[in-house]
């Protein structure tokens, strides 16, 4: 498996997984409110949150890079996710967020959100990334746009209609 960098911010550290995080998935991804906006808003059985660990450092074995867990850095908290999807027929290489709603409203999405695009922008081949938000999530479109992304298009995306923001390598990195 490939080493999964670590990153750091002010407040933040983007780390790869452990066994010990299950429990944190468990809590996100069983809450309503987190999960509205992600799929088909379904909320995640307490028992799948082990499966969902191992999706997530798989991917970073078949692609080379993926998810970080979002850490406060003054505890080692898990708030959430950031970082790159593209499983099979994917319509790009994804840059996705999700963090805890208790930690809504405080800017920490965009701050890891911004921390894994120039990880990606300096590491990777990628000249576009995208993120996937449904057109009433308007929290994720505001985090998008600070990163620099702008609408491109409206798409189904597997019976979830999403808006598709894109944004393309800058050219000073």
């Amino acid at each position: 498996m490939p080493e999964i960098p670590v990153l750091d911010s002010e407040r933040l550290r983007l780390r790869g997984w452990t066994s010990s995080d299950t429990e944190a998935l468990r809590r996100i991804y069983g809450d309503p409110a987190t999960m509205r906006y992600i799929g088909d808003g379904s909320t995640m059985p307490p028992d799948r949150a082990w499966h969902a660990l191992a999706y997530l450092l798989g991917h970073w074995e078949l692609r080379g890079y993926g998810m970080w867990a979002i850490t406060e850095r003054s505890t080692d908290a898990v708030l959430g996710r950031v970082g790159l999807y593209r499983p099979e027929g994917w319509p790009g290489v994804e840059l996705g967020w999700l963090l805890d709603r208790s930690r809504w409203g405080e800017g920490l999405a965009t701050e890891a959100a911004q921390l894994a695009a120039s990880w990606v922008w300096e590491t990777l081949a990628v000249d576009r990334l995208i993120h996937l938000i449904q057109p009433d999530n308007h929290a994720s479109i505001r985090v998008a746009e600070k990163l620099g992304a702008a609408f491109d298009h409206r798409m189904d995306l597997d019976g979830t209609t999403v808006d598709v923001y894109a944004l393309g390598r800058p050219t000073a990195v």
